[in-house]
């Protein structure tokens, strides 16, 4: 967990928004303009008096006879002074439109030319005009653009292509299209709408997911300009992350709605029901995200690594080749065509249910897929670009305009346009390859985005309110709302790190008449510091006027220490910081006031953002840290926490010390762990030795035996000297007696498992107990025996025979790691054994359960050693999949340092360990208060990850 309060901000990346500071050129009239000397360069700038009656007398000569090419214009006359002076004006105006077109300084050297072709029409020349700017600003080569023959620009215009330069700067401003206004905001989710889909019925409709756990069906209402809630689905036990519509067959002409959900399940609901019709169950972490297809398919994707395809309530096959959670999947219009997305970069190809090509590109993880045509679809991803590719593996064009993660993507209907929402708190329109209008949005995440038939635009926020967006203006919501929309905007909090606000000091910041000035572009973001406030504006083009769009909190300026307070969600506080739980989420505001309780902040903090209770100490110790000689509570050397009472324990505390307890391990269970106080040390893992299970009772194994040898069929009976030869063989194996076992001994034993299995289990425990010997490890484990050890060993765990016998069998297993032998034994068997182990979780033995984990334990411990991937992964997939059913305390604190031990200085570890999802699994278990070796190794456990 790491927590920031930097007031320095981050340089933004190339794609930063303009903030303005160029040389402005001031709007032409009849008359005056200014203009740079561009004959003179060194020469500072000047006005010249510009006659009126040549121009005049130009545009009537361009209205009544047009000028042919090539032609001397009225305004070339060499014979006349004016005019060449006039020649130059209109040289430099023509510069400086085109200048202000690409984002470049009138005036200044150019080190990047816009040439415009001779004889394109006006709105090719527009469209070439939009691209450079584009190029110009992003500082991006235009990856895969077709490339247009350039000349230089001619000497003699035609006179049809002047007034198009003059034009240029507004021409490149408004871009093509209307601007998107807000129609409507739907309050209904009580947390983070997480997923959006169009519907097919009710017409014009759509469906809603969010961490609130339901899925809400929505209609358009009778004015046509907000949309009706029709029912709440539940069926989820946690968020709801995903949704998609099936469509309509004859069983069920309105289609299905099918969502994936951190419970690992997909529901299906019908339109009219509020309760899943069926439950797909099959994956092991969450369902992140699903497509429909033809004939009822539907494919998932998870963060277990795999996709699976499903057909009505089967699974017909599961997708497997990425190396980490699969964000993101579709199924191409083309049958048996699909497509993965996933956090190892990559997007996948599959067909028939193999993987046909991978498509490599994205420097990050991907999130979001939308389908273009039969040939081509579009990836946006965590390094803040969007990709066009081809299915042949080409990609055609890169997109660059976010500046953070993008989480979804979608297509307008009928064209290749489309919408993208990310972290950086905009919904971003993209018209012909260019972000043609940024929307801000009162929140920092942007989830996701679907657009309606209708073209109306669907958007999903951290804020739980869903706000749609229309073109249409009978559709656009009253000034009310829009004010009431921009007034929340506005009152929002802009934090600097999410890389849309540049570097700029705030000393160096304008004031509010730096507003007067138009933008020059659509979504174009200015700063200004107002009363030691810095606040954040953005152009409208639609609007023309600056959009106040939030104040910059932890910017220079807006500090505790300038301001006084900081304003986050229309509320002063003395700090606001920001709090970043894992590389991957999103960032958290936690607001404070030096009259509040830091434990208790701390604590509403995690509550409300759902966070896990073990980051309590640590965000209350960053909030003391940061605000020393800011408080108003009286302190003490004894901290007392609002919810455990005094003296609960604090990390780095004296006056919680406990004196060390010798002697104590972890894993017997002898005494109760406690911790030394003054600080807590990972004392757990990396685990170097194997775990076993020596504590027996040989006399009433012994009597066990002999009662069960009573009973038996005369073929297994044993002799009264083959029972004195187990008596030596157990009294030698438990250090009771100082003799070797001998071959003898070891040929009785072997006699004695292959007993009937309802009366075996004590000649089972005899041999648990033996294998610790080294002689009789070297026995059993040897290259001659060990095929049939190993035989006889997991014929015992058949998950429907005796728990007794699954038990011991377990516990051989685990003893059998304590010599060279065994390990080696143990390492080359490896697949079959834990294969069949695993099985044994599915009873409800916490016996069985603890010596399953033990048995996970030891092999960690000996992959540890080694740098074997494949059984990393093998073991880490054991842990989860255990983690899921376990319950006893013990076998869980067994399996963190299996875990622990697992990922101990390898990277590649921690990675599958995260891809799996197991961080998420084990995190309820660091707020357990007893036993303490639970929870403090699940912390240690947590910081790797």
């Amino acid at each position: 967990m790491k927590i920031f309060n930097e007031t320095t901000w981050k340089r933004a990346t190339a794609a930063n928004t303009h903030w303005g500071y160029l040389h402005r050129v001031r709007k032409l009239s009849p008359v005056t303009t200014a203009i740079p000397n561009c004959a003179i360069p060194d020469k500072p700038r000047q006005l010249f008096p510009l006659p009126q009656e040549p121009i005049l007398a130009a545009q009537q000569s361009r209205a009544s006879t047009p000028t042919a090419q090539g032609a001397l214009s009225p305004h070339r006359a060499p014979q006349q002074p004016l005019a060449r002076r006039q020649r130059r004006c209109i040289a430099a105006t023509t510069r400086s439109h085109i200048a202000m077109a690409t984002n470049l300084a009138p005036g200044l050297p150019w080190t990047r030319r816009l040439r415009l072709p001779e004889g394109l029409a006006r709105e090719e020349q527009q469209h070439y005009r939009l691209r450079e700017r584009s190029a110009c600003r992003d500082k991006k080569p235009l990856v895969g653009r077709a490339a247009r023959p350039v000349t230089a620009l001619p000497a003699r215009l035609p006179a049809a292509a002047r007034p198009v330069l003059c034009q240029a700067g507004a021409a490149a401003m408004a871009g093509e299209g209307s601007m998107f206004r807000l129609r409507c905001s739907l309050l209904g989710h009580g947390q983070d709408v997480r997923g959006l889909t169009r519907g097919l019925f009710p017409e014009g409709g759509f469906v809603s997911v969010s961490r609130d756990r339901t899925a809400r069906l929505w209609a358009p209402d009778g004015l046509n300009r907000g949309f009706t809630e029709m029912h709440c689905m539940s069926g989820h036990s946690n968020f709801v992350s995903c949704v998609c519509i099936i469509p309509p067959s004859d069983l069920y002409p309105r289609g299905l709605i099918a969502t994936g959900g951190n419970d690992h399940n997909i529901c299906v609901f019908t339109v009219d029901n509020p309760a899943p019709l069926y439950i797909l169950k099959g994956h092991k972490n969450t369902v992140c995200s699903l497509s429909s297809g033809k004939f009822g398919t539907l494919l998932s994707g998870s963060w277990d690594t795999t996709a699976k395809v499903w057909l009505n309530d089967r699974c017909m096959m599961t997708l497997q080749g990425h190396t980490a959670a699969i964000w993101a999947v579709k199924i191409l219009p083309e049958q048996g065509l699909m497509l993965t997305g996933s956090a190892d970069k990559t997007i996948k190809l599959w067909k028939a249910g193999r993987c046909e090509r991978t498509f490599t590109g994205h420097e990050d993880c991907v999130r979001g897929l939308a389908i273009l045509s039969e040939m081509e679809f579009l990836s946006c991803a965590n390094d803040a670009s969007v990709r066009r590719w081809q299915i042949s593996g080409e990609c055609l064009q890169v997109y660059y305009g976010h500046t953070n993660y993008i989480y979804s993507i979608s297509v307008f209907p009928r064209c290749k346009d489309f919408v993208t929402t990310g972290e950086d708190r905009s919904l971003r329109i993209w018209r012909q390859g260019e972000c043609a209008q940024t929307i801000r949005l009162p929140a920092q995440s942007v989830w996701c985005c679907c657009v309606l038939d209708n073209g109306d635009i669907v958007v999903g926020a951290s804020d739980g309110i869903i706000r749609v967006f229309t073109e249409s203006l009978e559709r656009t919501a009253s000034a009310e709302e829009i004010q009431a929309f921009e007034n929340e905007l506005a009152q929002a909090s802009i934090d600097p790190k999410t890389g849309d606000l540049g570097d700029i000091n705030a000393d160096d910041l304008p004031g509010r008449e730096h507003l007067k000035d138009p933008g020059t572009r659509d979504g174009q973001t200015r700063l200004i510091k107002d009363d030691g406030k810095v606040e954040a504006y953005q152009w409208s083009i639609s609007e023309g006027r600056w959009i106040k769009i939030g104040d910059v909190v932890g910017s220079s300026g807006a500090t505790q220490q300038t301001s006084g307070k900081v304003l986050f969600e229309g509320k002063e506080y003395d700090y606001v910081f920001t709090i970043d739980v894992n590389e991957n989420g999103p960032s958290y505001k936690l607001p404070y006031n030096i009259t509040d309780d830091p434990w208790l902040t701390a604590y509403n903090f995690l509550q409300k953002n759902d966070l896990n209770p073990m980051f309590l100490d640590q965000v209350a110790k960053f909030i003391m840290d940061n605000t020393k000689g800011q408080t108003l509570l009286s302190t003490s050397n004894q901290f007392s926490d609002p919810f455990t009472g005094a003296g609960r324990y604090v990390p780095g505390s004296a006056s919680n010390a406990a004196p060390p307890v010798g002697g104590v391990d972890p894993f017997t269970g002898m005494s109760a762990y406690q911790s030394t106080g003054a600080k807590v040390e990972n004392i757990y893992f990396p685990k170097k030795d194997a775990v076993t299970f020596d504590q027996a009772n040989p006399t009433q194994i012994l009597g066990k035996l002999k009662e069960l040898n009573g009973n038996a069929a005369e073929e297994h009976k044993l002799t009264e000297d083959d029972l004195i030869i187990l008596e030596k063989l157990l009294s030698a194996t438990c250090n009771t007696s100082a003799e070797t076992p001998t071959a003898q001994q070891l040929q009785t034993l072997w006699r004695a498992v292959n007993w009937p299995e309802d009366i075996v289990f004590p000649a089972l425990d005899i041999l648990r107990l033996s294998v610790r010997h080294p002689t009789v490890n070297e026995n059993f484990c040897s290259e001659k025996e060990h095929v049939q050890f190993i035989i006889l060993l997991l014929k015992f765990l058949n998950p429907k025979g005796k728990q007794a016998n699954q038990l011991l069998a377990l516990r051989a297993l685990c003893n059998c790691f304590v010599s060279h032998a065994g390990q080696k034994l143990m390492m080359e068997q490896r697949d079959e054994i834990m294969t069949q182990a695993i099985e044994t979780k599915s009873g409800n033995n916490k016996n069985i359960h603890i010596a399953l984990a033990t048995l996970t334990l030891n092999y960690a411990v000996c992959l540890h050693k080694v740098n074997n991937i494949e059984g990393k992964a093998q073991c880490l997939s054991v842990i989860s999949t255990v983690m899921e059913v376990v319950q006893d305390l013990e076998a869980i604190f067994r399996l963190l340092v299996a875990l622990g031990t697992l990922i101990s200085d390898d990277t590649n570890a921690v990675q599958l360990a995260k891809s799996l999802g197991v961080d998420s699994q084990i995190k309820k278990y660091a707020s357990v208060s007893e036993p303490a070796k639970v929870k403090e190794c699940c912390r240690f456990v947590l910081n790797l990850l």
